[in-house]
């Protein structure tokens, strides 16, 4: 069986149509761009701890949280998933050293 983004990033589509009420997804979204970052933000921060722990069974329940939040954010945001990857395609025609010398100074 495969799961990939694009099958996560389209249940989300169905459940943040969903009423609040109904849907965590939905309530996340209904809450707000200001509690959608912060769920993210929390997330990311406890795969870390279980990075730095070397705990590979929560790391990797914390990155599939992540990865759930992101799509979330970004579908609150009106941002396509397909845009992302397209973004992330285009990064990879060079190595991340000459993509970041590209850059023009002063940026990160």
């Amino acid at each position: 069986m495969s799961f990939s983004l694009e099958d996560l990033d389209a249940r989300i589509g169905l459940r943040a149509s969903a009423a609040p009420e109904d849907s965590y997804t939905a309530k996340l979204i209904a809450a707000g761009m200001a509690r959608v970052a912060k769920k993210l933000g929390e997330e990311a921060t406890e795969a870390v701890i279980a990075a730095m722990a070397g705990n590979q069974a929560e790391l990797t329940a914390e990155a599939a949280d992540v990865l759930y939040h992101l799509l979330v954010m970004l579908r609150a945001a009106d941002v396509p998933l397909a845009d992302v990857m397209a973004e992330l395609e285009r990064r990879t025609a060079q190595s991340g050293l000459a993509e970041k010398a590209a850059r023009p100074p002063g940026t990160v």
